[in-house]
């Protein structure tokens, strides 16, 4: 999870909603009273889960560990095949842009020729 958290498209799209949720809060007194709620219900409920699964967690610690291991060279290997992965969102936005005007001008030269 991590490690996923660390790639540079997930990474920035996660500050971009935060910002978004943050500002939405800020500038809406109603939606900011529902989310206040609902992040209560969430700590509470993640502080019940947290004790519960722990033992279990203890038990499944070497499956859990072999399989993130197995996961992360999954993700290695994605990140080499998909180099969109290292790019900020911005950056895959504007490069999007930028490719769909190229092509779309592309098409019109084509259309007028």
């Amino acid at each position: 999870v991590s490690q996923v958290a660390n790639l540079t498209l997930v990474s920035s799209a996660c500050d971009m909603v935060s910002t978004a949720y943050a500002s939405t809060k800020e500038s809406h007194p109603y939606i900011r009273s529902v989310c206040d709620a609902a992040e209560k219900g969430v700590r509470s409920v993640t502080e019940a889960t947290a004790s519960c699964v722990q033992p279990v967690l203890t038990t499944l610690e070497p499956h859990v560990a072999a399989a993130s291991e197995y996961a992360s060279k999954g993700l290695d290997k994605l990140g080499e095949k998909i180099p969109l992965l290292q790019k900020p969102v911005e950056q895959v936005i504007s490069d999007t842009k930028e490719l769909v005007s190229s092509r779309v001008a592309d098409a019109k030269d084509a259309v007028s020729s």
